[in-house]
């Protein structure tokens, strides 16, 4: 099968771009289409194979800053021409379902998230964003739900990351959806040898409004304990003025610094609600707890009493409470079940999943009947047509008359 993997945009290696790597493995021939393509900024696996890219791309500015074209991606997308394509793979968390297929190819959709700045994350993005973008998300929102929606119809089987997101997928575009969590790689993962945990808890991630840095920080600051927080965006100015001398920002870093810093914390702090949350379970790998915010993805993979602790309000209290309780559960906790539970996420276990989806899905559309098609209507004044012509007419008899008595 000729197959084509559509991702919405590549410009970075993050959780999205870690999905459609094994995606690349499982169909090594494939076409890789997107709206914006950067070689630099990905992997070599994603490199080696054929890149097409929408007019997103040679639009000014499109390939460093897709995002900004939103509004024209639908169109995009539905300018290409996928007709050569037997097997559609959509990765989905901006627009990328939304490509026209021949009606008997096979399009599967994994999804990360619907789009979030459109559906229930809306005026999150639109309090975040300057006056101009503000205009523009409330005045192209409600056009591009209902395109979100149209499009999603046109997919034949959909497969979410958690069920927090196959959840938000039935309410945003009514369709049922398989869970297959995303691949995890951790590869450098590990417990420092010989070493105790340091007296440090740690935040890893962008420091935008979704991911709730400023709860850590406060409750942090509030408590006199360390924290190191790993990870840039646009409130970190803000967030490093309202921190204390406890927390440490360190920016973004690399691969072998975000490990060393994971093996040797006293546990993660994450309070955010996540589609899935990849970062909890890098930690566990590395032998550490995770304590966080009870909603989205992390309830799929943080076991209370086993590889962390939760708590239930998104409130600097909340979290000053849920550390005092991790840390004296601590000499109880057990780095090597966080470890063997965090492996039972890794890239084997996804590709086998994820093809056991794709043969069910194509056995599901081979069965499906045809629908009947329904009987032409002939136009006023056409002929009809010669067996309608030779067929007799039925007779009709009169009704008798009733009585004069009855006709009132």
């Amino acid at each position: 099968m000729k197959t084509a993997i559509v991702h919405y945009w590549l410009t970075g290696m993050r959780g999205g771009e870690k999905v459609l790597e094994e995606l690349c493995r499982l169909h090594p021939e494939a076409t890789i289409v997107t709206h914006a393509y950067d070689p630099e900024a990905v992997s070599d696996t994603i490199r080696r194979h054929e890149v097409r890219e929408t007019f997103i791309a040679r639009l000014p500015g499109g390939r460093r800053n897709p995002q900004r074209y939103l509004p024209l991606m639908p169109r995009a997308l539905e300018a290409l021409d996928m007709e050569e394509f037997d097997l559609v793979i959509s990765s989905e968390a901006g627009p990328a379902k939304g490509v026209v297929t021949r009606p008997d190819a096979l399009h599967l959709c994994y999804c990360h998230s619907p789009m979030r700045y459109i559906w229930d994350q809306f005026h999150i993005y639109r309090a975040d964003s300057g006056l101009a973008a503000r205009a523009a998300m409330s005045l192209f929102a409600p056009r591009l739900r209902r395109w979100d929606m149209s499009c999603a119809a046109r997919v034949d089987a959909i497969a979410a990351n958690s069920a927090y997101v196959a959840r938000r997928i039935s309410k945003a575009w009514g369709r049922r959806a398989e869970v297959i969590h995303p691949p995890v790689d951790f590869e450098g993962f590990a417990p420092a040898p010989g070493t105790q945990p340091e007296d440090y808890w740690l935040w890893v991630g962008e420091l935008v409004s979704y991911k709730r840095p400023e709860l850590a920080i406060e409750a942090f600051t509030r408590s006199g304990r360390r924290l190191v927080v790993i990870g840039d965006g646009a409130q970190r100015r803000r967030l490093e003025a309202s921190a204390g001398a406890n927390v440490q920002f360190l920016g973004r870093v690399s691969a072998e610094v975000l490990k060393d810093h994971s093996a040797r914390c006293r546990g993660l702090v994450y309070p955010g609600v996540e589609d899935f949350g990849i970062t909890p379970l890098e930690v566990m790998a590395a032998g550490r707890p995770v304590v966080g915010f009870a909603r989205g993805g992390l309830c799929e993979t943080n076991i209370e009493g086993v590889t962390g602790q939760f708590f239930r309000e998104q409130s600097p209290h909340a979290v000053i409470a849920a550390i005092e309780r991790a840390e004296a559960w601590l000499p109880d906790f057990r780095p090597e079940k966080a470890m063997a539970h965090a492996a039972g996420f890794g890239a084997k276990r996804f590709c086998a999943e994820f093809s056991a989806f794709a043969a069910r899905a194509e056995a599901a559309v081979q069965l499906k009947p045809v629908a009947r098609q329904p009987r032409p209507i002939r136009a006023l004044g056409a002929a009809r047509p010669l067996t309608m012509a030779l067929r007799p007419r039925p007779q009709f008899r009169a009704r008798p008359s009733a009585p004069l008595s009855l006709r009132r």
